[in-house]
């Protein structure tokens, strides 16, 4: 199973961009699940996290920011990126938490730029 991230682009700062990854069948419904992120030369991140029971997480320099979210009927979860800023620019991914390799896809790219 590989989990496809999309929705990324380019955005003027403190613009929004909002983030969905698909999967086949029941897959978040039965798994916390996470967006990482990686910029160029930095290793990859988790900036939000939801639990089984949809408990979520944020890395610090997302909080207030960010909102990551899961629709169990459509199996996709998403990222809601507001007040978008440079240092978002990154590769962004959806994986389960603690990711698995197996699941790592091909990531939607976030360019945050005037």
């Amino acid at each position: 199973v590989q989990l496809q991230a999309c929705g990324g682009g380019l955005v003027q700062p403190g613009g929004s961009l909002r983030l969905s990854c698909v999967a086949s069948g029941s897959f978040f419904r039965f798994n916390a699940a996470g967006w990482y992120r990686q910029a160029p030369g930095k290793e990859r991140e988790l900036v939000a996290r939801i639990g089984r029971f949809g408990s979520t997480n944020y890395a610090d320099s997302v909080k207030g920011r960010f909102t990551i979210s899961r629709d169990n009927a459509k199996n996709t979860l998403y990222l809601q990126m507001n007040s978008l800023k440079p240092e978002d620019t990154a590769a962004y991914y959806c994986n389960v938490d603690p990711p698995l390799t197996e699941y790592w896809g091909r990531g939607t790219l976030v360019t945050v730029s005037s």
